[in-house]
């Protein structure tokens, strides 16, 4: 291959690249609430040093692939700290939508029809939780590229189990151990299935498939995967200390 071929397969590559994200309004919708109970203020408490949602905006803007950048909040301070951050917040969610049962799907559907119905109509969106402080600008890119390269309705961030989950325990009312599977008892862990989990981080979706049913995670739905070492659960005290010592050693050596 010549080196003009291999320019040229490179401008190519790029050209079709700026065409397509000419032809693709793309939004990234941050849900936020206001409500936390178990760590209270969450979203704007500060984590290695700003509000934990600045960290999700900052990777979003830092990703340059979004037109717009919503936070979706029924609380006027989160508003405030995402406006600071970066981010728009042209609506306030409606009650309904920000109590202990009100879902994703709900918050997605509600925030896209509002952009519907001011006159944007995104072909693909990403969800970007607020509580999501390892995510990297370039995690969301390929999350994009997943997206659109599967044909998938949905792509959300997986991550293996740091054990064989056919191998799990359980604790009998008796107070004795029992396996879910005791027929893997004897299995080998290297004969046993892969088996990965929502990774909590963000989801990719095609607006239109998904309004028509909205659900994040269905047989429709490809993996965008993630290194262990970059995805903790923040739902407790104990989470966000484990996830403060986690953040500071990454920073030290920057691990993939």
């Amino acid at each position: 291959m010549t080196k003009w071929s291999v320019s040229f397969g490179h401008w190519l590559k790029s050209w079709l690249g700026r065409v397509l994200d000419r032809n693709m309004t793309t939004v990234c919708i941050i849900p936020a609430r206001g409500g936390s109970k178990r760590i209270p203020r969450k979203n704007i408490r500060s984590f290695a040093g700003i509000p934990m949602i600045a960290h999700s905006i900052r990777a979003a803007l830092a990703s340059g692939i979004f037109d717009r950048i919503l936070v979706s909040t029924d609380d006027e301070a989160i508003a405030c700290v995402a406006r600071d951050a970066g981010a728009e917040t042209p609506f306030m969610r409606p009650p309904e939508l920000a109590d202990d049962h009100a879902g994703t799907d709900a918050v997605l559907v509600h925030a896209l029809r509002w952009l519907i119905g001011s006159g944007c109509s995104p072909e693909s969106a990403c969800c970007l939780y607020a509580t999501a402080p390892f995510v990297r600008a370039e995690d969301l890119v390929r999350g994009r590229d997943v997206l659109r390269l599967s044909g998938a309705c949905t792509a959300f961030t997986v991550t293996r189990f740091p054990s064989p989950l056919f191998r799990a325990l359980k604790i009998n009312p008796d107070g004795r151990l029992a396996m879910f599977w005791p027929e893997h008892r004897t299995t080998r862990s290297q004969d046993l299935p892969e088996a990965w989990h929502d990774a909590g981080q963000f989801y990719w979706l095609s607006v239109a498939r998904y309004l028509s049913a909205p659900r994040l995670f269905s047989d429709d739905s490809a993996p965008i995967s993630m290194p262990r070492i970059r995805v903790q659960d923040i739902d407790t005290p104990e989470d966000w200390e484990t996830a403060e010592q986690l953040y500071a050693v990454l920073q030290q050596g920057r691990v993939p």
